[in-house]
């Protein structure tokens, strides 16, 4: 009979610039089983909302995380839409999608060169991030920020883009896919990637489905539940959305479906910039927020997040509550850590892109 032996991971790993630990309890070189201890960086920021102005809160909802700021401020400007019936120009839907799928771009490069760099790629990991660059500099130039960017507002945006710079955005995306096609070659055809991710941290579609997984963590093992197919904000405005999938399953699928969601991301500013009217970009909310409750969803780049509001006729909000993609994931990454090589922890990891910043708010 082997004997069992607990490893502590984390908090603080090579592997992940944020804070997860892990109790891995293993049997010779196998895990047997993974438990969590969460809470290392609790902040308490949904308490803030009973103390803030409702209006101001946008701007400490969208510092929840810094890679998923826009949409945490667009999550909740959405819920508090709802619950005070304030209609949002058209333009700014639009505006608000456009960065969010910028968003999306920012967020996969960046976990793309944390991959490479878990291969011990440095000279890949250089190229992600250099190409992420061009993502940032686009915020620069539209939003003042580069990652927090408070440019999303409760009735609609802050900030306008004119037609041209609009069309220079396209411009720089297009340089941006030239330069993303070499390296994701490397990602998907390099036999020493292959034998690090095929078959690893595989998880059937009936798994995902019992564990509810969201984003391209449950689309690598073919659940078909993206938030933008349903046709919010701006999207509905396109001529057809198809999620990317995969039926595969491992790390290889979720590193695949990351890669082709970056190419689809590009495909749909353009057809928004394409397609966007002339107007107004922000409608001034009037009074404070009734008594009511309201839920929306917003597709992050780690898949569907979930915003609450509860108001009581005052300026400050009784409850703000969100439910953040990996706080949803991490049941299926305790899930993929059974039974695989201890070696493959740090990489298993990495595959489901955690936001341990998003989880412990």
């Amino acid at each position: 009979m082997s004997n069992k032996t607990v490893i502590p991971f984390g908090p603080q790993h090579p592997v992940l610039p944020e804070p997860i630990h892990l109790d891995l309890v293993l049997e010779d070189e196998k895990v047997v089983q993974a438990v969590p201890q969460l809470g290392f960086i609790h902040r308490g920021l949904e308490k803030i909302v009973e103390k803030r102005d409702y209006l101001h809160f946008v701007y400490v909802a969208e510092r929840i995380c810094g890679i998923c700021s826009f949409g945490h401020s667009l999550g909740y400007s959405q819920a508090v839409e709802g619950l005070m019936g304030v209609e949002v120009p058209e333009r700014a839907e639009y505006l608000r999608d456009i960065w969010q799928e910028l968003s999306r771009i920012h967020s996969h490069l960046l976990w793309l060169g944390l991959l490479a760099d878990g291969f011990g790629y440095e000279n890949l990991f250089q190229q992600a991030w250099r190409l992420r660059e061009i993502v940032l500099n686009i915020f620069e130039k539209t939003t003042g920020g580069r990652v927090i960017l408070s440019v999303c507002n409760i009735g609609g945006v802050n900030r306008d883009i004119d037609n041209d710079e609009l069309r220079a955005i396209c411009d720089d995306l297009d340089k941006l896919l030239d330069g993303y096609k070499p390296i994701t070659e490397t990602f998907l055809d390099d036999a020493s990637v292959h034998s690090r991710l095929d078959g690893v941290g595989y998880l059937s579609k009936e798994e995902a489905e019992d564990l509810s997984l969201v984003g391209p963590f449950g689309r690598a093992s073919g659940l078909d539940n993206d938030i933008r197919s349903i046709g919010m904000g701006a999207y509905g405005k396109l001529a057809a959305f198809e999620p990317q999938l995969s039926n595969i399953g491992d790390g290889y699928a979720r590193t695949e479906v990351r890669i082709n969601e970056v190419v689809q991301s590009v495909q749909i500013i353009k057809e928004l910039v394409s397609k966007i009217p002339d107007g107004p970009v922000y409608n001034k909310p009037k009074g404070n927020p009734p008594e009511g409750r309201f839920l929306t969803r917003v597709e992050q780049p780690r898949g569907e997040a979930v915003y609450y509001v509860k108001g009581n006729g005052s300026k400050f909000l009784e409850r703000f509550r969100v439910r953040t993609p990996t706080s949803q994931n991490l049941a299926g990454l305790l899930k993929i850590l059974q039974g695989c090589d201890y070696a493959d922890v740090p990489l298993n990891i990495l595959t489901i892109d955690p936001c341990i910043s998003c989880t412990e708010r």
